[in-house]
């Protein structure tokens, strides 16, 4: 991996305060910004690297550990040391879900190094292309579980020293977008960017989700499938009584209405829950076979 060297890209001192640091990147920014070079690559690459470079010199926390990576980076070319840098030691592992901002972002236009070293990587979008400009904007996946999206949970952020709970609705699934307007850093004009969560479901061990509804499946013996009975089965809304109709047969399906997902434009409504029945057959005694004989006889 390729050391990047964030004072010489946006051209300022090691002891460069704050606002000689702010002042750089948004000449710089507004210089190599996307708008003003439509179609141009160099231009691209070097306004995604004046980004990056921004991100971490301007937040304390950031700059602070990337000078002592920088100090021994340093010591370690000097020393002349055989191998390569053990850049190993500088890994910061995250994986998105505790809502930290400067944990949160992942993946897409910022560097390996900058991933690595600080567990993130901020998705900037361009700006668009007629007179008013648009604040960046910040994509982030997210992962919740199946009964938090049933339920609706929250998703902590931090940013800018101070903290920001974004809802997350009841319903939600796989690709819904959260929008949490100006809660991302000041863009090169100053104005706020809004970050956007965009969602994952994962899988859930008990149930499938297809659309609305919900699909699992139960294990009921063969005398019950035979003479019906009751058995309670669990749902994402907690536990509920089952009818097993007499004459039930294997893989047959039963529907139990409401029981599905929140609709997400309107969670007072639910879809359903398809239940799959599967009958397990016992091994006999002697005297249970003798029973089962009688009873056939008696067709």
């Amino acid at each position: 991996m390729e050391y990047r060297d964030y004072y010489k890209i946006l051209g300022v001192d090691r002891k460069a305060s704050v606002s000689e640091i702010k002042q750089a990147y948004r000449k710089l920014a507004m210089q190599y910004h996307p708008d003003k070079n439509p179609g141009n690559k160099q231009a691209e690459e070097r306004f995604k690297e004046i980004n990056e470079a921004y991100q971490v010199l301007s937040d304390s926390q950031k700059r602070a550990r990337y000078d002592q990576l920088g100090d021994s980076y340093a010591h370690w070319q000097r020393s002349g040391a055989p191998g390569n840098f053990d850049w190993g030691e500088w890994y910061t592992q995250t994986d998105g879900s505790q809502g930290g901002f400067d944990d949160l972002f992942g993946g897409g236009l910022f560097s390996d190094f900058f991933q690595a070293i600080f567990g993130g990587i901020p998705r900037a979008s361009r700006a668009s292309r007629g007179r008013t400009r648009v604040p960046q904007a910040y994509q982030q996946p997210v992962s919740i579980t199946l009964r938090e999206a049933y339920s609706g949970t929250s998703r902590l952020l931090q940013t800018g020293g101070r903290r920001v709970e974004v809802r997350i609705p009841a319903g939600a699934r796989t690709g819904t977008k959260i929008r949490v307007p100006g809660a991302g850093p000041a863009g090169p004009n100053g104005q706020a960017t809004d970050i956007y969560l965009i969602l994952t479901v994962a899988d859930d061990m008990n149930f499938e989700r297809r659309g609305d509804d919900l699909h699992t499946q139960i294990t009921i013996d063969a005398f019950m499938a035979m003479m019906g009975g009751e058995t309670e089965i669990n749902t994402l809304s907690g536990r509920v009584i089952l009818t097993i109709p007499p004459g039930t047969q294997p893989e047959q399906i039963v529907r139990i209405a409401g029981r599905g997902m929140p609709l997400l434009k309107n969670p007072q409504m639910n879809g359903d829950l398809y239940v799959r029945i599967k009958v397990l057959i016992p091994r006999l005694n002697e005297r249970q076979k003798k029973i089962l004989r009688e009873a056939s006889d008696l067709k």
